[in-house]
């Protein structure tokens, strides 16, 4: 028996697109050990050809890894709050964009209205940070989130300090401990953690 048996676990993916496949792999492995995984995902994934791949591509990769097709639109997710679906959301990875949209309750995109229908419930929602600006006007953001009530943290650090000083990104293999933590009350520690 899986650690993630009987738990349904929403996944929302915005448009980290250089950090996808990691984030897949892992959702792949937590589905493995039993997790019924809702993929939630961003209209820039879906609209967005990058060096990364092409919207299809994203579309036919987030398939495998989660088992179905992701949801897309606000009233697709609008009723994890009143049906209470899920038992964490995993918001990864989660650009500055919704990062900040997070922490000042804007519910513009699918992802953020199942962030928003978990926090209805009280319910926990895991962030995986990659962001460029975490450090920078991000960091206020960052600040407001880290004391929220039912939010946590997958652990994690600079990862390019002498490029990109004002950059973190989460350590995504950490996912399944972070959620498993998440759903006891508690915040995966340590939160820091080099790269």
């Amino acid at each position: 028996m899986g650690a993630f048996e009987g738990r349904t676990i929403g996944w929302a993916l915005s448009g980290s697109h250089h950090t996808l496949t990691g984030v897949l792999g892992v959702m792949r492995r937590m589905r493995e050990e039993g997790a019924n995984i809702l993929p939630v995902v961003s209209a820039t994934l879906l609209q967005t050809t990058t060096r990364h791949g092409t919207p299809e591509d994203r579309w036919a990769e987030i398939v495998q890894a989660a088992g179905r097709p992701p949801l897309t639109t606000i009233p697709e997710v609008e009723p994890f709050g009143p049906e209470r679906t899920l038992d964490a959301l995993v918001l990864a990875p989660c650009t500055g964009n919704s990062l900040a949209k997070l922490a000042n309750a804007v519910t513009d995109t699918a992802p953020l209205m199942a962030a928003k229908a978990q926090l209805r419930n009280g319910r926990p929602v895991v962030v995986g940070i990659s962001t460029n600006d975490a450090l920078g006007l991000n960091a206020a953001n960052l600040a407001r989130l880290l004391v929220a009530r039912n939010v946590y943290f997958v652990p994690f650090g600079q990862d390019s300090p002498e490029h990109k000083p004002t950059s973190l990104v989460a350590h995504f293999e950490l996912c399944p401990q972070a959620v498993l933590a998440a759903l006891e009350g508690r915040q995966l520690q340590p939160l820091l953690q080099a790269w």
